[in-house]
């Protein structure tokens, strides 16, 4: 399990709504913002997460890194497909309609976006429906 993970964005109110929306089905809430005087890269840093557990983070003042990828668990199939709708309906690009990939394993259940900077983000349920 990650403890946590973090990327820089292009443009930080743009992802944050593109996040809002799409983590919401898996009960993932911006949960902590962090000022340019707080944080490594002097810019401002979110951070997502359910409960006080912040685990996702999203910040600008750092170059957008090629190649990022980040999965997050999903308790169920449908949560894998409202993640999906809602990160397409908030502005993100499919990469991967919701369906069992059994290369990854027997009920390895996911779904890939693109955000809005071309990272590639997955929900994936590991428990068999």
């Amino acid at each position: 399990m990650l403890d946590h993970v973090g990327f820089a964005v292009s443009d930080l109110a743009r992802s944050r709504h593109f996040y809002e929306a799409a983590l919401a089905p898996l009960g993932i809430t911006l949960i902590m913002e962090v000022g340019p005087s707080e944080t490594e890269s002097r810019g401002t840093a979110l951070g997502f997460g359910v409960e006080d557990n912040p685990f996702f983070w999203i910040g600008d003042n750092e170059r957008v890194g090629e190649g990022t990828h980040v999965a997050f668990r999903a308790v169920t199939r449908a949560e894998v497909d409202a993640f999906h709708a809602a990160a397409l309906a908030a502005g993100g690009r499919d990469n991967g309609a919701p369906g069992l990939r059994p290369h990854y394993g027997p009920t390895y259940y996911a779904a890939f976006v693109h955000d809005p900077d071309g990272i590639n983000v997955e929900a994936v349920c590991h428990r068999e429906e």
